[in-house]
């Protein structure tokens, strides 16, 4: 994939970013950004600005398709997230949401031309991931203590506890990789062989190709979200309802 192909990445490094660093003192002889982290920038404005819009429309008495649509999606999501952590569930709705949305529209994003999916680089899978790593960890720490936290490793034999409580160890460290390389192999694979395709044939034979990279990058995005919901759930496993601090975990 070459690098005209993600002009957008080029426009925005030419007229806002390499004219800020200049501004700060900064000279470089290439774009400051890399493409990656323009389009993480891109997605996260264009969510925001959507969000605005969005709430500007919300009403309860006439709600719109858009807002039918997006009732579902978050109540689908909800009923999910109950089945696999629980019934606090709800509290941790803000991350679930936003990841799903989040991760599908940068997966959608290199479908456009000129643009690329931030994605397909393995530096914002892994970010994700690790953020994701650190969370449920953090949530289990927060609930149970750090040495009761620390003995759901262990399992519930002492004989087998030290053998079981390093590849526990080792298992959960192991998370934020397979989390990231998986997400990211599947997006790269799509825009590679999408952009391959295109090198060597007119655009339109790729358009199945391409619709069925909108399936799969929808896929990509519930796999990353129920996996996260997973975790939290061991982490909160055996944990009660009364037990679960104020809504800052």
């Amino acid at each position: 994939m070459g690098h005209e192909e993600f002009f957008a990445a080029t426009l925005f490094n030419r007229w806002i970013a390499n004219p800020l660093a200049r501004l700060l003192g900064i000279h470089a002889e290439h774009d400051v950004l890399p493409a990656h982290v323009v389009m993480i920038l891109l997605v996260g404005l264009a969510l925001v600005l959507l969000s605005a819009a969005v709430r500007r429309r919300l009403s309860v008495d006439k709600p719109g398709n858009f807002q039918q649509f997006l009732e579902l999606l978050a109540e689908g999501l909800n009923s999910l997230a109950r089945d696999v952590i629980g019934g606090s569930a709800r509290r941790f709705f803000p991350l679930l949401g936003g990841l799903f949305i989040f991760i599908l529209v940068c997966n959608l994003l290199g479908l456009v031309p000129g643009f690329m999916s931030p994605t397909s680089n393995i530096n914002v899978t892994a970010g994700m991931a690790v953020l994701v790593f650190i969370y449920y960890n953090y949530v289990g720490f927060r609930l149970h203590g750090f040495w009761k936290y620390m003995a759901h490793f262990a399992g519930p034999s002492l004989a087998v506890a030290p053998l079981l409580f390093v590849i526990e160890i080792i298992s959960h460290c192991a998370r934020p990789f397979s989390l990231s390389v998986r997400l990211f192999g599947n997006i790269f694979a799509e825009e590679l062989i999408i952009a391959t395709l295109n090198g060597m044939f007119p655009f339109g034979i790729s358009l199945p190709v391409m619709a069925l990279a909108v399936f799969a990058s929808t896929i990509q995005a519930f796999i990353f979200v129920v996996l996260t919901m997973v975790y939290l759930g061991g982490a909160l496993e055996d944990a009660h309802e009364e037990e679960m601090p104020s809504a800052e975990v």
